[in-house]
């Protein structure tokens, strides 16, 4: 059995960017100031008001890491290595088709809520380019034979309270992908900046982290069969 690690950073469309009725549209709801700004600062969790700037895998039994990543107008190589990490440069699309034709390689692949947000965001994204998938994404959830979506395993099938995965993290003594002070909120502003090593960095530590939570999950919790 061969497994996959995978995780994607996001940005969101500028506000100007969208057409008037679209605008009015995501507004419907939104009764103040402050919770048409939230609108506006969080087009980037949804996959048709964003897109896609870096994707990160970790192939845990090979030791192999990769991040595939947009880096526009940037002085960044097409193809490079990095302490260990290779990186590849491209646009979403092109990004998204080296996504497809390396995961068709696994038979299991491994996410923190990808089943309620990476999965559906590349399917999304990926409709959008008009790539077709190469693997079922999100298969029954109640099998880990497929898709080991560790959120889903350490809340028990949320039967348990929800936490994120810097908790569990420092829960089980793991190093936090937060904790060299970037967050997934800072990830539009960095991208903005052209600050895309970081970002992709940032994803790394990600699928570095859900491994390691993997590890814990597969040897003291999954009852062996």
């Amino acid at each position: 059995m061969s497994h996959l690690i995978f995780d994607i950073e996001t940005i969101g469309d500028t506000w100007d960017s969208l057409d008037v009725e679209t605008q009015k549209y995501l507004l419907k709801y939104a009764e103040t100031e402050e919770q048409q700004e939230v609108v506006k600062t969080t087009l980037g969790l949804y996959p048709l008001t964003g897109q896609i700037v870096a994707i990160g895998l970790y192939d845990p039994d090979k030791d192999i890491k990769s991040v595939y990543l947009q880096a526009p107008d940037s002085k960044l190589e097409e193809r490079y290595e990095k302490e260990g990490v290779h990186y590849l440069v491209g646009t979403e699309a092109e990004i998204l088709e080296k996504f497809w034709a390396t995961i068709r390689k696994y038979s299991t692949f491994i996410t923190f809520n990808g089943r309620a947000f990476d999965c559906p965001y590349i399917l999304m994204r990926s409709a959008v380019h008009k790539i077709k998938p190469t693997k079922n994404l999100i298969p029954y959830r109640y099998s880990d034979k497929e898709h080991i979506d560790l959120f889903d395993q350490l809340t028990f099938y949320n039967t348990t309270r929800r936490f994120n995965l810097d908790y569990f993290c420092k829960r089980f003594g793991i190093i936090s992908p937060k904790s060299e002070g970037v967050t997934g909120l800072d990830v539009p502003e960095l991208f903005h900046q052209g600050e895309y090593q970081q970002i992709a960095e940032y994803c790394m530590r990600d699928v570095i982290a859900t491994g390691e939570l993997f590890q814990i999950w597969r040897d003291y919790i999954k009852f062996p069969l």
